[in-house]
């Protein structure tokens, strides 16, 4: 019989609640009869042994947090009786043998890309704009305006309908007609726009950080060609810019067409040299066919954002077994999210291929701590609103699951922000927790598509790669079916397993990655690009 709890390890003291709990309730566990002392909401942690003030608590076999008062055997953990703790990580203290799954299966399966020529492959055809700095956002904007009503790249007929009825006074239950002419001139092309706040005015690092992560963009394999505005005077010179690039590719052979606008006279002279030669890129762009390529050439950007307690224990492990599988075939997972990683550094300490991507991995994470600590802040301060009352009630609580995204593989590259993926297998890049930044910073360094896990539901999306949406539970995927492409609550009712579930989600990504499916992010135009100031953001 399927019990209402699951213990996550062997040796955690604590279990998951999988559905509502009452006071006085009589649950079967291992064997034994549970009394629930206190009511207890799906997904939050009952304590399976008695505990005294000060006593550790242990989640999927780490060290989460520790209990500020005496919470007996059948109680809640709930803000109020435990605080974060997280172990302590020196040095790689032994070497993680790992079992690869079995792949067998996915050897001979390709997925339909477009293929550059720098052997990357990307899912989609994209032509970017975008500014170096601030001052040109709005002539980012009104280009974006001109291609958006003439190529109908932006499809929100709907509500444009909507409108029109209100302004008209007809009925706003009119039934809506598409008009065939809004299909788009070309069909094998998409032209995107990203602006920003950055380039100058602040601190000089955070525009060369940023020239890092535009080229990151430029570099991706989704982006066939882009163009770029600069006013002239900014701190983001186009010559950063430049060398920004070239550390990335020396060979870069995409066409990036740049303009500074001091250098051109007025508005309107500049943004007609910009339509004409840019309708000359695209159009160029917009021969480049979809071919078959191997699934080495994937690299997946492992993201989770509103998450809850069944986050870690459904579709971040489910997501983390397409990850190994994906590292096993050649390809490059990127998990990032670094406050989000807390408590389990000394498991992905170890996992490191050699000493100095594990001496890489300790030092990026110490010293983003201590610029955290340093602004009265924390890692300990890291879960939301929301994850708290989803059960996820400490930072290292949250990092164990979140983690998890990772699966079991050897990490072969540890990266900062604005570094770019070279290296086939798991890769680590430090960025914030914030869901859109992180996704931002996973794109930047090569990621040509995503998979976001959540539990509570969140509309992230990006300018130049597919976002798929993993939903934790059934209960959120059914809430919000126009955001949720994956749903991962088959492994909460104990109907798929973990590496099925894992399997499942690995076919659908290839279905996105060959332009079959449109993700729902995509569908809902969701475009999300902000960049990480290194300042504190968690």
């Amino acid at each position: 019989m399927k019990s209402n709890l699951i213990k996550v390890h062997p040796e955690d003291n604590v279990a998951i609640a999988l559905v509502n709990l009452f006071q006085g309730d009589q649950v079967e566990f291992e064997g034994e009869n549970l009394m629930i002392i206190s009511d207890v909401e799906a997904k939050h942690k009952i304590s399976m042994v008695d505990l005294a003030a000060n006593d550790k608590i242990y989640m999927y076999g780490v060290l989460v947090g520790k209990a500020t008062e005496e919470i007996k055997r059948g109680g809640v953990l709930t803000v109020d009786n435990v605080k974060h703790e997280a172990s302590q990580t020196f040095k790689k203290s032994e070497v993680t043998k790992w079992q690869a799954p079995d792949v067998s299966k996915w050897e001979n399966k390709t997925f339909m890309g477009y293929h550059r020529p720098d052997g990357q492959v990307g899912t989609a055809n994209v032509w970017l704009f975008f500014p170096l700095v601030f001052c040109e956002n709005r002539n980012v904007e009104l280009l974006k305006d001109v291609f958006e009503k003439e190529f109908s790249f932006h499809k929100s007929p709907k509500q444009r309908q909507l409108l029109r009825n209100l302004i008209s006074g007809d009925d706003e239950n009119t039934k809506i007609e598409f008009d065939e002419k809004e299909s788009g001139v070309f069909d094998n092309i998409e032209v995107k726009f990203i602006t920003h706040q950055g380039g100058c005015g602040g601190i000089r690092q955070d525009s060369v950080m940023l020239s890092k992560l535009l080229a990151g963009y430029v570099n991706n394999p989704n982006v066939a060609g882009a163009t770029v505005l600069s006013l002239g005077c900014q701190n983001l010179q186009i010559d950063i810019f430049k060398s920004a690039l070239e550390q990335i590719n020396t060979d870069i052979q995409k066409p990036v067409l740049i303009y500074e606008q001091q250098q051109m006279g007025t508005v309107d002279e500049m943004l007609n040299t910009i339509i004409r030669d840019s309708f000359e890129g695209i159009k160029k762009a917009n021969d480049i066919k979809r071919e078959p390529a191997p699934l080495s050439k994937l690299k997946l950007g492992l993201e989770c954002g509103g998450s809850d307690g069944f986050s870690g224990i459904s579709a971040n492990p489910a997501l983390g077994y397409a990850s190994d599988v994906l590292a096993a075939l050649g390809g490059s997972p990127i998990l990032s999210e670094f406050p989000e990683l807390c408590g389990v550094e000394q498991e992905l300490v170890n996992r490191c291929a050699d000493e100095e991507t594990a001496n890489k991995f300790m030092e990026l994470m110490k010293s983003y701590e201590n610029a955290a600590e340093a602004a009265g802040s924390g890692f300990d301060m890291n879960p939301s609103p929301g994850n708290i009352k989803d059960g996820l009630i400490t930072d290292a609580m949250k990092s164990a699951g979140a983690a998890k995204k990772g699966g079991t593989s050897p990490i072969q590259a540890v990266l900062d922000y604005g570094e770019y993926v070279h290296k086939p297998g798991l890769n680590l890049l430090c960025t914030p927790g914030n869901d859109v930044e992180s996704t931002t910073g996973m794109v930047g360094s090569g990621a040509n598509v995503v998979v976001f896990t959540t539990g509570l539901g969140t509309p992230t999306g990006n300018p130049i790669t597919p976002v798929i949406k993993m939903s934790s539970n059934s209960t959120l995927a059914r809430r919000m079916p126009d955001i949720i492409d994956v749903d991962a609550g088959a492994v909460i009712r104990g109907e798929k397993t973990i590496p099925e579930m894992g399997e499942e989600l690995l076919s659908y990504i290839i279905q996105v990655a060959s332009g079959e499916i449109t993700s729902k992010a995509d569908q809902l135009n969701q475009d999300d690009f902000i960049p990480w100031k290194r300042g504190v953001s968690l």
